[in-house]
């Protein structure tokens, strides 16, 4: 509209007719035209956001390895495959890429009440390159999606930088990831992750169940505790027993909270067990692996085994972790219902081939893990049998 169009007009003219008042609905008030909406007034702070991403250059830069490829201002990570390299060639004559994606579960539940992050991205990692190099597969990238309600700087560095140290304790890079700002899915202070892994294998040497045979012998590594599963019913029996997580109760341990020992990270395997493999590429010496997490030992074990064997497994061949007797203690946990949930002890098995069963315990030993010899390979229905 023009500025003319806005000035009074002085010429005389007739009143108009003056109208009646419309009258209101009984019951409803005169409702006022509402402010412009934003994306702030929603409760995403895409500045923020923005902001928290860009900090994340350096912590995932520590984690490359030379063949990723620098993609400054790309919408997805590059990784080379570089098949001409000399090292690259002589461990995969014919390479297949492995994936899987994987969570914590609940115990980010446990996190948020001990207001503690630190270690949970080394979970994540762990989850998803534990499940990985059980196919025989080397760890190349990982990417994470961490979904929050509101971007709270302190959490998420904790977490980036714990997915970082995973990555690198796993020798695979931090390719890239998405931090979800979803304030009507998620009420303040929840969050969740995920994980997604790609790996490399030789096809001829990914691990199938048709190369174990009876007389194998069944490796177990030890784990660091409960490592993330079962924790809804670890929840459960702190809340039923009124435990208290900034206690230390000395029957559990003598020095770490309840907290800090359930909050313990999950045990990354893959750099010994890929070191393993690489030196052992002619001789098919390991025959199975195993990931141990939910389902324990006899929801785990069974699926590196063919139809016709079992696996016997004698379960005084290593001390159960004090963590287990602890919760199964306090929340009358009947025997059974422990090892169907939880690993017990082992996060991790190998089956080898028995001439082999010593070199490969001294092997592994050497590189860091603590190895139990727990059981054998016998005729059956693709089961685990306990003779203990």
């Amino acid at each position: 509209m023009s500025p003319a169009a806005r000035s009074p007009n002085t010429a005389a003219k007739k009143p108009a007719a003056k109208k009646p008042a419309a009258k209101k609905a009984p019951g409803k008030k005169a409702t006022k035209a509402p402010a412009g909406l934003s994306y702030a007034s929603a409760g995403v702070d895409i500045d923020k956001k923005d902001a928290f991403t860009e900090s994340l250059s350096t912590t995932l830069r520590r984690t490359f390895t030379d063949r990723v490829i620098d993609n400054p201002g790309g919408f997805a990570g590059l990784f080379r495959l570089d098949y001409n390299h000399k090292l690259f060639a002589r461990n995969y004559k014919d390479p297949v890429l492995v994936a899987c994606a994987d969570g914590v579960g609940t115990k980010v539940l446990l996190a948020t009440e001990m207001d503690k992050y630190d270690t949970l991205g080394i979970d994540l990692v762990a989850m998803n390159v534990n499940d990985l190099i059980v196919q025989g597969a080397e760890p190349l990238f990982f990417l994470d999606y961490i979904a929050v309600p509101e971007v709270d700087t302190r959490i998420l560095n904790d977490l980036v930088r714990g997915i970082a140290d995973g990555c690198r304790r796993s020798g695979c890079a931090l390719l890239g990831g998405e931090t979800a700002n979803m304030p009507d899915i998620y009420k303040k202070g929840d969050f969740d992750m995920a994980g997604f892994c790609v790996g490399v294998a030789d096809l001829k040497r990914v691990q199938k169940p048709t190369r174990v045979r009876a007389g194998d012998v069944v490796l177990g590594l030890a784990s660091d505790g409960i490592h993330s599963n079962g924790y809804s019913l670890v929840r459960k029996v702190v809340r039923a027993a009124k435990l208290d997580l900034n206690k230390v109760y000395p029957e559990l341990d003598k020095e770490h909270t309840l907290g800090a020992v359930l909050l313990t990270p999950t045990r990354l395997y893959a750099e010994p067990i890929t070191k393993l493999q690489l030196g052992y590429r002619v001789k098919n010496v390991i025959s199975g692996m195993a990931h141990i997490t939910g389902s324990g030992l006899p929801g785990n074990l069974c699926r590196a085994l063919p139809p016709t064997l079992d696996a016997v497994v004698d379960r005084e061949s290593w001390p159960v972790t004090p963590v287990f007797r602890f919760l199964q203690k306090h929340g009358a946990i009947a025997e059974e219902e422990m090892w169907r949930v939880f690993n017990m002890g082992i996060g991790y098995c190998v089956i080898v081939r028995k001439s082999f069963a010593d070199s490969i315990t001294e092997r592994l030993t050497k590189l860091g893990e603590t190895v139990y010899r727990i059981g054998t390979i016998a005729k059956g229905k693709g089961e685990v049998r306990f003779d203990a």
